[in-house]
């Protein structure tokens, strides 16, 4: 079920007022059998500070846009490790995911290298293997992160079956050139641009660390 924005209220509040208000001032005038020199102030001024609010409502929809709806996705919370991975390297890529997971809209995670599965944390998909499609190759070649906002306009989705089947957005981002790191979203258009800097910087760093404990990586996926 969509989450509700917890802003739809305050957003339409002064909306609702303006126009509220204008209307009781035409109801006021038209009503009114004698119109005085104060009274034709009083409505001007009212007039006024009806459009002004308004105006601030139909600001603050541009200012503080809804929201995406979310959705729960489907499939149970795991968290699991390649078996013969190093200690030092199981204990980074737990920690990358934690935060990834917690600090950004990411709902699923996968990390996929040299051809292996070497994590999947948070809502796991039923498909326990990723076989890579056009998407994937095309990180792998550019080594230029891709992000598909809202997923289920994508003709290449179907290349994403091994997360949620009602995963809303994907960010495939290189690590290094040999292998993804694989982020799935529970609402289209939710990741920010920091977003998208923290993911680039934490890449990054598990980059590194797998380029030194390549010798490691489990011979076997999940």
């Amino acid at each position: 079920m969509a989450k509700q924005d917890q802003n739809q209220v305050l957003r339409r509040l002064p909306l609702v007022a303006g126009g509220l208000a204008g209307v009781l001032l035409m109801m006021n005038r038209l009503l009114t059998p004698q119109l005085t020199d104060s009274q034709a102030r009083s409505d001007a001024l009212g007039v006024i500070l009806s459009a002004l609010l308004i105006l601030t409502g139909m600001l603050w929809q541009q200012v503080q846009p809804k929201r995406p709806d979310a959705v729960e996705l489907t499939g149970e919370e795991g968290f699991e490790l390649a078996p013969m991975l190093a200690e030092p390297l199981k204990t980074e890529l737990a920690w990358a995911s934690h935060l990834l997971l917690t600090n950004t809209v990411t709902r699923s995670l996968v990390v996929w290298y040299q051809g292996k599965i070497l994590l999947r944390r948070g809502i796991l998909g039923v498909k326990p293997d990723v076989q890579p499609g056009p998407i994937i190759k095309r990180v792998l070649d550019k080594q230029k992160p891709v992000y598909l906002v809202d997923l289920k306009v994508y003709p290449g989705r179907i290349e994403f079956d091994y997360l949620p089947e009602n995963t809303q957005g994907v960010i495939c981002q290189p690590l290094g050139n040999q292998g993804v790191l694989i982020l799935g979203a529970n609402a289209p258009r939710s990741y920010t641009k920091q977003d998208e800097n923290w993911i680039e910087g934490i890449a990054d760093k598990l980059a590194d660390t797998l380029s030194r404990y390549s010798d490691d990586v489990a011979p076997a996926g999940i």
